[in-house]
């Protein structure tokens, strides 16, 4: 598939899970893309690869131009870079909340801010957010990662109302329960961890783990140049887990 050639995209979280999923497949259909990651040793030969944190605004600034620079532009940014938390509101002290904040909601802006003058500039600019089903849904012991994903919904329906007249569209994915290096840890810590699998399966409808290939794909379709009409939307790919009750 050519569907993105010449196009130029930007992943932030690519050297894992979904990120990396995302950039493997844009890349393979056609695009020129660079990899924003705390950790880059794993990024494959073909991609661009920059070593970043998106929390530190003077870095991302410079990345964000050294990417648009290598590849002739930006077309695509895709802001995935996340981390997780666990617990009631109670079980997060005030830097954590700080810090998974600054991570997972600020840093979409301190990327994007970087990123808009080249944007600005692309036929085909696209912006696609990672979100999450539990912007939507309660889910138990995820308060402050829900309040940061609740956050995503509607910072991306912002952008997508600010930058519609710069030519810019802007969605978002939201992604259940996935089979991430984040989720394998908290099986890991569980007492029991082929149960505490198995609950988390059942709690999405089709009955397994949403895969980080499966979010990809979502994030692609957002991106494309044929989704042109497009903007302000949260594609939901959680195995039914936010619609459905069976």
């Amino acid at each position: 598939m050519s569907e993105f050639n010449g196009l130029a995209a930007l992943v932030t979280g690519g050297g894992s899970g979904i990120g990396a999923a995302t950039a493997a497949l844009l890349r393979n259909r056609g695009a020129q893309v660079a990899v924003l990651d705390l950790h880059t040793d794993n990024i494959p030969d073909g991609m661009l690869a920059l070593r970043c944190d998106i929390t530190d605004s003077a870095a991302t600034a410079q990345a964000v131009a050294r990417a648009a620079d290598r590849l002739g532009g930006l077309d695509i940014l895709v802001n995935n870079a996340g981390i997780g938390a666990v617990g009631d509101i109670s079980g997060n002290d005030d830097t954590e909340w700080a810090r998974v904040l600054d991570v997972n909601v600020t840093a979409i802006a301190r990327v994007t801010r970087a990123a808009l003058p080249h944007l600005r500039r692309s036929a085909h600019a696209a912006i696609v957010n990672t979100c999450s089903a539990v912007a939507f849904i309660g889910v138990r012991d995820r308060a402050l990662y829900s309040a940061s994903k609740g956050a995503v919904h509607a910072l991306t329906l912002a952008m997508a109302a600010d930058h519609a007249a710069d030519g810019i569209r802007v969605n978002a994915v939201a992604p259940g329960t996935t089979d991430t290096p984040w989720v394998s840890r908290l099986l890991d810590a569980a007492d029991d961890p082929a149960t505490a699998a198995e609950s988390l399966r059942a709690r999405q409808p089709l009955g397994h783990l949403v895969s980080a290939d499966e979010v990809a794909h979502a994030i692609a379709s957002l991106a494309a140049p044929a989704a042109a009409s497009t903007t302000g939307a949260v594609l939901r790919v959680d195995g039914g887990m936010t619609s459905l009750r069976l």
